[in-house]
């Protein structure tokens, strides 16, 4: 079964590790749209890391620009996006996002976040004490505010086509309840 057409920008929220880049891909890849990583059109223009950036600058300049990038990011046409794990967080992002896109969740559980986080240590959050410990702060303070999002896909520890299969069938019931059959 084919992809609905998007109407608007697809906007992947989660927390780092949920896998918003590499189900991102897919899914642009099955609406036929493009992709965009909003940390590395970030990095990309700081000419820098994130973790560099952090620690030059600090999280609030980086949250900052984050804002910017993302705001300039949906004048584009539809695209999917993958947000950084923060940037749902932000009132201002939020709104822009809930406003301007579809938003989807990967929701991902504590274990599989930890497997995954350890993989890479360009995780500037993870740096500074116990990774499990600090993704569990941040799910308990974050996952209220990733619930706005439209929709809500569990990131399990499956292929990621699966995963990418899941969000599409997710996508096509909300747009179908939102707009009516026509739009899928």
């Amino acid at each position: 079964m084919d992809a609905p057409v998007l109407p608007k920008t697809l906007a992947l929220v989660g927390l780092m590790g949920a896998g918003k880049s590499a189900i991102g891909r897919r899914l642009a890849a099955r609406f036929n749209v493009a992709f965009i990583d909003a940390d590395q059109v970030i990095e990309e223009a700081a000419g820098c890391s994130i973790p560099e950036i952090f620690d030059r600058w600090g999280e609030s300049f980086f949250r900052d620009r984050e804002r910017q990038v993302i705001a300039r990011l949906l004048r584009d046409p539809a695209h999917v996006l993958a947000t950084g794990g923060g940037a749902f967080i932000a009132d201002e992002t939020r709104a822009l996002i809930l406003d301007q896109c579809l938003s989807l969740w990967l929701r991902a559980d504590l274990d599989l976040l930890v497997s995954r986080t350890a993989r890479r240590n360009n995780r500037p959050l993870l740096a500074n004490g116990k990774p499990r410990d600090i993704l569990k702060q941040l799910m308990d303070e974050r996952y209220p505010m990733y619930e706005r999002a439209d929709i809500v896909v569990d990131s399990r520890d499956v292929p990621p086509d699966e995963t990418a299969d899941i969000a599409v069938e997710a996508i096509r019931r909300f747009l179908t309840e939102q707009v009516g059959p026509a739009a899928t």
